[in-house]
């Protein structure tokens, strides 16, 4: 397995209490949620973006907290979005590899051709691919994607993706330097250097 930088503390707890994926600092005052689709182009070269140069640049500042918001024109955004809440409850950096070969891969994943890719992945992870499959079917995952979902839509939350830098909305196409601009305005507010 890949090492994944800046992946520093694994979870979070919403009012929902439940768990999310948070990469860099996770009791950060500075909290980047991001509302995202495994199955979204946008969210695909957003996820380059965070490895690339929001995460090198922020992550020992800044919590990146992952929210699930498969859009329902997208076919195996749900089940790609389940799954990554299963490797989530295996290891928090193989829900993050699973994010990042998804998105990379999503030319070349159907609905289809998506239990193949699921079963590939978690055989080359050491998972048992019957038990990634099975997980497709857990009303609990489900359920917590669901919550995500219904979560996002309460705060209007309507395109993928939309990243919220403390509450303030950045959606679909947004660049580098407008998402740095209000993280850097958000460091300076909350006094963190």
């Amino acid at each position: 397995m890949k090492s994944i930088p800046f992946l520093l503390v694994l979870t979070a707890m919403t009012a929902l209490a439940q768990p999310h994926l948070v990469e860099g600092k996770a009791d950060s005052p500075v909290r980047v949620v991001i509302y995202e689709d495994l199955q979204c182009p946008d969210c695909a070269d957003f996820r380059v973006m965070l490895d690339t140069k929001l995460l090198p640049r922020y992550g020992a500042k800044v919590a990146f907290e992952h929210r699930d918001f498969p859009l329902p024109k997208h076919k195996w955004a749900r089940p790609a979005s389940i799954a990554a809440r299963f490797f989530f409850e295996k290891s928090p950096a193989l829900a993050v590899l699973w994010r990042q070969e998804t998105m990379r891969d999503q030319a070349k994943i159907t609905p289809e051709s998506f239990d193949a890719h699921l079963t590939a992945f978690a055989k080359r992870n050491g998972v048992e691919p019957a038990s990634a499959l099975a997980a497709l079917n857990d009303a609990a995952l489900a359920g917590v994607i669901q919550k995500d979902y219904e979560e996002g839509v309460a705060r209007g939350i309507a395109h993928t993706p939309t990243a919220l830098v403390n509450g303030a909305p950045f959606i679909e196409t947004f660049t580098f330097e407008e998402i740095a601009a209000g993280i850097d305005a958000a460091l300076k507010e909350n006094g963190v250097r």
